[in-house]
């Protein structure tokens, strides 16, 4: 039977490793399964009457939310260090807020005592494996922020992140150029652009086409100052934001790129064709108070006249 709202990209992530177990989450399963079991072989149930309404739904949602966030780490991130730091962190969580939970149905005798000593140190083990994990993941992103640092500027928003050349996309850039002028920043505009990309779309494909933007993208980074900004404007059009340049040295670089462009020669998987496309380029400063999109437009226009 195929449930529609199950069978959707949410409950079809793949799960990463933790320790390098694949099964990781049916492990947390049968060990919260085990502290059930210990429950019913110590104790007996409470009675209805007897349970804290709220400990009951405070301290059960508390553990259905850091089992949400296992999953999402495991679903979001890949297998590695950092991963199984964070992770393991969570689940020591889950464990103890599911012994806290535990102890609102079952009644314990005096001389229990390991239920004490779980809900005293799980959650605090967990928390210090937790703060571990993110010392470690801060030192990642450090390592990513330069990665990405001529993809992104001063803040991140994964919705404008354009989903062929994962640059940023037009509201990304007008974004940027409107925080340059409040920081009243000197900086230019340089758009770029293929000639005959419509040739390429008809007789490759889709696919081919955005295999050549992406190629096209990864060239433009290689040849930008490093403290510039690349994002896709749309179709062909690529628009790069120079903090700090204008006159004369935006021209120059706008002219490099366009070289660069026009000098790259993208081999189709169909057939093996050959493909080199002329490109053009516009520049302009960002000191106009026309608005960034309206800036934008402009140099669109620009480019083949």
């Amino acid at each position: 039977m195929r449930i529609p709202f199950v069978d959707t990209p949410l409950f079809r992530f793949p799960q990463a490793p933790v320790l390098r177990l694949q099964h990781f989450g049916h492990a947390m399963l049968l060990l919260m399964a085990g502290v059930l079991w210990l429950f019913g072989q110590s104790g007996a149930l409470k009675p209805v009457a007897q349970w804290q309404w709220i400990d009951v739904v405070g301290e059960g949602g508390m553990a259905l939310m850091l089992g949400v966030w296992l999953t999402q780490v495991r679903a979001s991130r890949p297998a590695g260090v950092v991963t199984n730091w964070l992770c393991l962190g969570l689940a020591t969580m889950v464990l103890g807020a599911w012994v806290d939970w535990m102890d609102e149905f079952w009644a314990l005798p005096k001389t229990v005592v390991w239920d004490n000593w779980m809900e005293s140190t799980l959650t605090p083990m967990g928390v210090a494996l937790l703060t571990w994990g993110l010392h470690l993941w801060r030192q990642e992103q450090l390592v990513l922020n330069e990665q990405l640092r001529q993809r992104e500027r001063v803040f991140r928003e994964h919705r404008s992140m354009d989903g062929v050349t994962q640059l940023g996309d037009a509201s990304y850039m007008a974004q940027q150029v409107a925080l340059e002028r409040r920081a009243a920043r000197p900086g230019a505009l340089v758009m770029l652009g293929f000639d005959g990309f419509d040739a390429v779309l008809r007789a490759h494909g889709l696919a081919q086409a955005e295999r050549l933007l992406q190629c096209a993208g990864q060239l433009l980074l290689l040849n930008l100052p490093h403290d510039a900004l690349l994002c896709r404007y749309g179709a062909d059009r690529f628009v790069v934001l120079l903090p700090g340049c204008a006159g004369d040295h935006a021209q120059v670089v706008a002219v490099d790129l366009q070289r660069a462009l026009s000098s790259f020669v993208f081999h189709a998987n169909s057939g093996g064709a050959r493909i080199q496309l002329s490109a053009a380029a516009a520049a302009c400063g960002t000191e106009s108070q026309d608005a960034p999109q309206e800036l934008m437009l402009r140099l669109l226009g620009r480019l083949w006249t």
